[in-house]
């Protein structure tokens, strides 16, 4: 198998070419069967006669839009969303700053730090919240979460 980004020789497992280093079904402009050149709307090669597939196209996470909204609006605060589409690092990150801030304002009544804490996490909430709103968040492996 050949690269259609750069023609060079590609292993039949791989997923991205070992010399240009992009998805092998992403470039246009060489046979994947002979790795000859051909044109960017050609749809058979022209030296092989193979079938020249079509190009990666955007690839969509599995995750429910829905269910990443909701989690957001309702428990954003907690990071409830991002632990739901595998972003544990961040979601962790958002969990202490929220705890730790609701755990100041608790013990010392309308703290400044406290107040910081909880306004930081819900202001990352909120963007988090649009962003799934409008079909712009993305799950751990970079796919965007577009499906309600």
């Amino acid at each position: 198998m050949f690269c259609r980004n750069c023609g060079g020789e590609v292993p039949p497992q791989a997923v991205f070419c070992p010399r240009c280093g992009i998805s092998i079904l992403t470039g246009l402009s060489f046979c994947p069967n002979c790795g000859a050149q051909v044109g960017s709307q050609a749809d058979v090669c022209l030296k092989c006669g193979a079938r020249l597939p079509k190009p990666e196209t955007h690839r969509v996470s599995t995750k429910s839009r829905l269910a990443t909204t909701l989690l957001a609006l309702f428990l954003g605060a907690f990071g409830a969303h991002r632990f739901y589409v595998g972003k544990v690092g961040t979601a962790i990150v958002m969990l202490m700053l929220g705890l730790v801030g609701f755990l100041i304002l608790l013990t010392i009544w309308l703290s400044p730090i406290g107040l910081a804490f909880m306004v930081a996490v819900g202001i990352w909430a909120f963007v988090d919240f649009i962003l799934s709103l409008v079909g712009r968040f993305e799950d751990d492996s970079g796919l965007t979460i577009e499906k309600w």
